[in-house]
């Protein structure tokens, strides 16, 4: 049915393979792109959900949940069915048989077809995704649309590939001294079972989409549970996906939807026997609760980690400050990838300005962040709103935690005059301030943090990313040599590394087919988006045989 998505497919297992850049879903919301009108359809569809029900035939007590707020201080107003995790889980359970005997061909080019019609409606998503997390409009059309969509291609690319690395029959014949032994022999791929995924209040279909379509493309029914302050995104993409679902003939009930307006829903369902491969994305608590807990299933989590940059020198001093601005800025530092500690020898550096002191480097980020956000209409474009009371109640008592390089601010946002915004806070702090810089304040924090040398840096960020994790680090330096030790120490910490950002590229952003998203071996993450090791455990193989 879904032929025409094969040249897709092919194209993303090419790009899985070679690394290069490749997208298959243009990032740009001009009209050139997606048709005159598609914004405004887009926005008319958004509206369209405000206040209103949010109809799924899927298993339900028959109440209707939901409590929305955007960060714009917009009442969204959208209820959605409620259901048990006892319904959802036997509904999915017996979707799963058709769905595995469709095989991994049929499985792949659906859900191409699936990601294919979220892409179409992606204007209508990037406003879904602006106001339930607070992202900057066309921040929230990127990452909330082609980018969490190429990651969702990404994960059916691998699942694909992972499906169809060896045959799937074979005859097999044995020399003996009369008739050769011959048996035929079939291989089939046998999902582990119903799958969850726990979305995450700042990028609901970005973080979302690689653990569902990993999931799905494999064989395993899919319930996906978002965030209660983020429901509306998945909630769309659930009813996608159930609409091409039953076009091609299988149970929608592949795909559902577990909206909840508490935290119960999550528990029960992740500790139910039947729910054997779990997602989530958040706080490293429940991700760590979740990895104690629900050992019966295949665990993959992202949680939180402390993000750190090396300074030792540089090439480039006002490329460097700008790059360092924009990363602390974007989306107000919201980003499980942006960077919250910055080692800096206490001696200073050199730059291509001669040298500088510590205070001149940190007071030069100060001013590059000032700089960059000095136009209140320019800055709410680049940080977007705060997401969540967590994160503001952070940035308001940061202060506290060491001396003021940079206070937040409050921006006035010029579209909506009731949304929560804060421009980053930079603070000092000594290196053995562990207490303070030892874990993630995740928002719009930073610390500058004066060591005694280049090395000691690099062991700060060693020490700090093996007992707490990080999905970023960054160095900048003219020295080959130290650019090798760097090189080590991410090896040895398990984290990835940025080396001289300082044009349009930033260590809180990754390009999928070519950037792995964490690694799996520091405690921030359990896997990589996207790696083999992602998808290899969700599904077995499982083989019969005859004589031929």
């Amino acid at each position: 049915m879904f032929e025409h998505n094969r040249e897709t497919l092919d194209k993303a297992l090419t790009a899985i393979a070679e690394r290069g850049y490749w997208s298959a879903y243009p990032e740009s919301p001009s009209p050139r792109v997606y048709g005159e009108g598609s914004a405004e359809r887009g926005r008319q569809a958004f509206e369209g959900h405000l206040g209103e029900r949010f109809a799924l035939d899927q298993p339900g007590t028959g109440a209707w949940i939901g409590d929305e707020r955007s960060p714009y201080g917009i009442d969204l107003g959208v209820t959605y069915p409620e259901s048990s995790a006892t319904d959802l889980i036997a509904a999915a359970g017996a979707a799963l048989p058709a769905w595995r005997d469709a095989g991994p061909e049929a499985r792949a080019l659906t859900c191409v077809e699936i990601v294919n019609r979220i892409n179409e409606r992606s204007f209508e998503l990037a406003h879904a995704v602006q106001h339930t997390t607070g992202q900057a409009f066309v921040m929230a059309f990127q990452a909330g649309g082609p980018h969490a969509q190429d990651r969702a291609l990404e994960a059916i690319a691998y699942g694909y590939a992972a499906m169809t690395a060896s045959a799937s029959s074979a005859r097999w014949e044995k020399p003996g001294k009369g008739d050769p032994l011959v048996m035929d022999k079939r291989f089939t791929v046998v999902p582990r079972g119903v799958a969850l995924v726990i979305g995450c209040n700042t990028f609901p279909t970005w973080n979302a989409y690689p653990g569902l379509f990993a999931s799905l493309v494999t064989g395993n029914p899919v319930i996906v549970k978002p965030h209660p302050r983020a429901v509306l995104p998945l909630a769309i993409t659930v009813r996608i996906a159930r609409e091409v679902l039953a076009e091609a003939g299988f149970d929608p009930a592949l795909v559902q939807l577990a909206a909840e307006e508490g935290r119960g829903l999550a528990v029960e369902l992740a500790t139910d026997p039947d729910v054997r491969v779990i997602d989530f994305t958040g706080s490293t608590e429940f991700g760590d609760w979740l990895e104690q807990n629900a050992r019966h299933a295949l665990v993959h989590t992202e949680k939180a980690g402390v993000n750190t940059v090396v300074i030792d020198s540089t090439g480039s001093w006002r490329g460097m400050l700008g790059n360092l601005a924009f990363s602390l800025s974007l989306y107000s530092g919201q980003m499980c990838t942006a960077p919250q500690n910055i080692l800096i020898p206490a001696a200073g550096i050199s730059t291509d300005e001669g040298h500088k002191s510590f205070d001149e480097v940190a007071d030069g980020l100060a001013q590059a962040v000032r700089e960059l956000l000095s136009d209140d209409a320019r800055a709410v474009e680049l940080t977007g709103a705060i997401v969540n009371p967590d994160v503001l109640s952070r940035v308001e008592s940061s202060p506290l935690l060491g001396d003021t390089v940079l206070e937040s601010r409050s921006p006035k946002h010029p579209a909506f005059p009731d949304a929560v915004v804060r421009t980053p806070a930079i603070l000092r702090v000594a290196p053995s301030q562990t207490d303070v810089y030892g874990h993630e304040h995740f928002g719009p924090i930073s610390f500058v943090i004066p060591t005694s040398s280049t090395a000691e840096s690099l062991d700060v960020l060693r020490r700090t990313i093996r007992a707490r994790g990080a999905l970023t680090a960054s160095v900048y330096s003219t020295s080959a040599a130290v650019l090798e030790q760097a090189e080590r120490a991410a090896l040895d910490a398990g984290v990835n590394l940025s080396c001289n950002l300082t044009g349009g590229v930033f260590v809180n952003q990754s390009a999928a087919f070519s950037d792995y998203h964490g690694t799996g071996a520091n405690p921030a993450a359990t896997a990589s988006l996207t790696d083999p090791g992602y998808v290899a455990g969700r599904f077995h193989l499982v083989q019969s045989r005859r004589p031929a």
